[in-house]
């Protein structure tokens, strides 16, 4: 889980932005490839479901948002290749995505509708005694949602990673000595691995829905 480096250079640069290469160009011809057509749907896709949530002050954050997606989704399927590095395994680089975005939301709010964001701290109808602990409390909830957002997908990603790793072991060192107990584990090695993939997905579109969420609350 260690970032590469090549000649005492780090690799993380490369590994980020490869992904990019693997789409096709988008040109002006009136009928394109079915690769093209494809990478259109799904975008599209990916912006409809995030955008729902949002009212039409919140479409101007589309573009960021659904490259966002589409950054963490192929990163994160691409680093479930053998021999491959994971960036979004680095809790660094996933504290880095979510804090300014987090942050820009909050500023959002603070500058259009200061009182409305501030009124969050405190919900309606609060007995006076308790007002001081849960101005406390929903500041320290706020405060960590950066946290949260990186950690959960640091986490998410890196349990998956060591499973199939432990697993992949025990089946090469079993083949040898019990066979058929290394099939069941490749068996299980098989099913680990399709369920690393729906959640290399789904942590992508959880990371990014979680700030839409943000947006909205703030606008």
């Amino acid at each position: 889980f260690s970032s590469p480096s090549l000649m005492g250079i780090p690799l993380i640069l490369i590994a980020t932005t490869f992904p990019a290469l693997l789409l096709p160009s988008p040109n002006n011809r009136w009928v394109t490839d079915r690769l093209s057509t494809l990478q259109l749907w799904i975008i599209n896709l990916i912006t409809k479901q995030l955008m729902t949530p949002l009212n039409k002050k919140g479409h101007k954050w589309a573009l960021i948002l659904t490259s966002l997606m589409v950054f963490l989704l192929l990163i994160n399927l691409l680093g479930l290749l053998p021999y491959t590095f994971t960036p979004t395994t680095q809790l660094s680089m996933n504290l880095a995505l979510a804090f300014p975005l987090w942050l820009a939301t909050l500023l959002t709010g603070l500058r259009n509708q200061p009182s409305i964001s501030l009124g969050h701290l405190l919900p309606e109808g609060t007995p006076t005694l308790l007002i001081p602990a849960l101005i406390l409390i929903e500041t320290t909830s706020l405060l960590i949602r950066p946290l949260a957002l990186g950690v959960r997908l640091t986490a998410n990603l890196t349990a998956g990673h060591l499973l199939i790793q432990l697993i992949s072991t025990a089946t090469t060192t079993l083949m040898s000595t019990m066979p058929v107990v290394s099939l069941l584990t490749l068996l299980v090695l098989f099913l680990l691995t399709i369920l690393e993939v729906a959640v290399a997905m789904i942590q992508a579109y959880v990371f990014v829905l979680l700030l839409s969420l943000y947006l909205q609350e703030n606008i």
